[in-house]
């Protein structure tokens, strides 16, 4: 017990003051390092042992805890030996320099590995507070926890679903974007199931609940958001890998040279040299610098080790809606069938019928027509909205319909095999058709899709080049998945995905091919965001619980900068291991010499400085790099 509590508190000593503190005692120790090694003030003692007390400290107390409470030799172990042994013989320059090295790179290493989690609070606030209980004629607003199976429930329009049923009466269209990504709402009517978490956009409805509490969808989503990252790897410091044989290694030279020459100091000098600085700093330093690299082309890297992660990915899984496309609907095509009217008439009409509506289509056909025609729609005479249907206008003295087939229809206006043939395959390329009909008659229909990005295609291409392949996970229809898909070469198409399908598609990707990328901008894509090796979230249209459980964050959106973070990546990793073989053959080479004599503790620990630094400077050519074919 004791043992524990003397534990808790060297760690709690070593957590106070955090990053802040770390930073001000390697300035202090560096200033005292460089009023010791020029001997700038005339002290009673050497400058250097600032930097043994404020960076040494740290480094044995790390060491200590460790030993004791897994018995886990890291790299810090051998630098206490070092320490401890360069003090012991007088050489407190050498002792500091080591100690000021080290903190530098576990500084670095914690700015490259910060984490800022704020994902599961935001997806916990989206849970629905309250719901309105139906009991004969009385309306009980209770909490949204103590709803049963088989209440009856009523929703009215713009408020949240509260837990999982089907509707017993009303028309509604319902907004499934946190479920499915779906960039349009969905029309919803008796029998429809709806969904917890989904919002009401328009009719009010009575519902009959069927799962509940936690069995409800938008729970499930906070446990898949939560338990999602628990099996990725989280990638271990170079130097600690190594530790146990790098330590038993410098200690067997060190002994070996002590017992053949009898001189300590040389046994010291290979301690010192063999302080693992540079290979400590091989790894944060390179992530470092590819990180800033990656600000500059608009990518805010949230974990340490994902570019780690992201140069072993084969495939990359995108989101469509918001990722691929633009996310908004727009009017892409206007089929006439009545004679005498133009498409562009029949464009009119439809605007002047939408210019009321609150539906997203009925917003999207008024915005596309002024921005086609730069002109504003007449105003309608009379409006009448029909929830899941569409709206019912008199405007420029006719009677207008403009909805789904269904309002045609119940309003005795004949659909025409023609008509639908023609929106029929419309329909086929993914879009949503609103049909029309001027008094009484079909007039055509406006066919409304979400485009594409006008840089996904090339995006794609670039990443085929580099050998990562793409595959399309969304919620969205069958139909417009593969048509979205043919247009990008996107061969293998997952359509109709919950969240917790894209969880298991990311699974069985990681299963069967290895390491697996995901990108996507939707609250429906935080579950497979941190199911993937690597997951990129769209910073400018995407959820702020997207953001949170991403490991990089594309700020501005532009998706053509992919393929350059796969290159930048891949370059990082080279960089390491390049950094890795120079400074471990600086070590060796650095511990003959002190073998034979030539270098002593002070002599090597500047050597091993100076491979520091040429680590450093080799790893800061990342900051601009760019390849040049992409």
């Amino acid at each position: 017990m004791k043992d524990t509590k003397l534990i808790r508190t060297l760690e709690a000593f070593l957590e106070w003051g955090g990053m802040r503190r770390e930073i001000i005692c390697l300035v202090i120790s560096g200033a005292a390092l460089i009023i010791s090694i020029f001997d700038l003030l005339p002290l009673p003692f050497d400058a250097a042992w600032a930097a043994i007390l404020l960076c040494g400290i740290p480094i044995l107390l790390e060491a200590f805890i460790g030993l004791i409470t897994e018995f886990d030799i890291r790299a810090d172990v051998l630098v206490s030996i070092a320490l401890i042994a360069s003090v012991i013989i007088g050489e407190d320059f050498a002792a500091g320099e080591v100690a000021f090295i080290m903190q530098l790179g576990a500084l670095l290493e914690d700015v490259t590995v910060a984490k800022a989690r704020a994902g599961i609070e935001r997806l916990v606030h989206l849970t629905p507070q309250t719901a309105r209980v139906i009991s004969g004629q009385t309306e009980t607003l209770i909490p949204a926890g103590e709803v049963k199976v088989g209440d009856v429930l009523r929703v009215l329009p713009g408020e949240t679903v509260p837990v999982d049923g089907v509707i017993l009466s009303g028309q509604t269209s319902i907004n499934q974007a946190i479920m499915t990504g779906e960039s349009l709402p969905v029309d919803k009517e008796a029998g429809d199931e709806v969904k917890s978490g989904t919002v009401n956009q328009f009719g009010s409805f009575d519902m009959k609940a069927e799962r509940v509490g936690e069995d409800s969808s938008i729970q499930r989503m906070i446990r898949l958001v939560q338990s999602a990252d628990a099996g990725k790897a989280k990638i271990v410091g170079i130097a600690d890998r190594w530790a146990t044989w790098i330590v038993v290694i410098a200690l067997s030279a060190a002994a070996l040279t002590w017992l053949f020459t009898g001189e300590i100091i040389r046994a010291v000098t290979i301690l010192v040299v063999f302080c693992p600085c540079a290979l400590v700093l091989a790894t944060p330093t390179a992530i470092m610098a590819a990180i800033g690299n990656a600000t500059k082309h608009g990518f805010l890297v949230r974990e340490g080790d994902a570019l780690e992660r992201l140069a072993a990915v084969t495939g990359i899984a995108f989101d469509k809606t918001g990722t691929l496309t633009e996310g908004t609907p727009r009017v892409v095509e206007t089929q006439s069938v009545m004679d005498g009217l133009s498409g562009e008439e029949l464009f009119a009409l439809a605007a002047a019928a939408e210019k009321r509506s609150e539906h997203p289509l009925g917003k999207a056909v008024v915005n596309c027509y002024q921005e086609k025609t730069g002109k504003t729609p007449g105003d309608p005479e009379q409006f009448s909205m029909v929830p899941g249907r569409g709206v019912m206008v008199q405007a420029e003295g006719r009677q207008i319909l403009a909805g789904n087939r269904e309002l045609l229809e119940e309003n005795g206006v004949p659909v025409e095999a023609s008509l639908m043939n023609r929106a029929g395959t419309c329909l086929e390329q993914g879009c949503t058709v609103i049909y029309l009909a001027l008094d009484g008659k079909a007039a055509g229909f406006l066919a409304l899709a979400d485009t594409l990005r006008p840089e996904s295609a090339g995006m794609i291409r670039k990443l085929q080049d580099l050998g990562v392949r793409p595959v399309l996970l969304t919620g969205d229809h069958v139909s417009a998945a593969n048509a979205i898909a043919a247009k990008l070469g996107i061969r293998e198409v997952y359509a109709g995905c919950l969240p917790e399908d894209k969880l298991e598609h990311i699974g069985t990707y990681r299963k069967e091919n290895g390491p697996v990328c995901m990108i996507g901008d939707g609250i429906n894509d935080a579950p497979a965001l941190k199911k993937a090796d690597v997951g990129i979230a769209m910073g400018g249209v995407g959820s702020d619980i997207a953001v949170d459980a991403a490991d990089i964050a594309l700020v501005d959106d532009e998706v053509k900068e992919l393929p350059h973070l796969f290159a930048l990546s891949r370059r990082m990793m080279f960089t390491i291991k390049c950094n890795l073989t120079f400074s471990m053959a600086l070590n060796f080479l650095a511990i003959i010499l002190a073998i034979t004599g030539i270098l002593n503790p002070v002599v090597g620990a500047l050597v091993h400085n100076a491979g520091s630094v040429l680590v450093i400077v080799n790893s800061a050519i990342l900051l601009k790099w760019k390849k040049r074919d992409l």
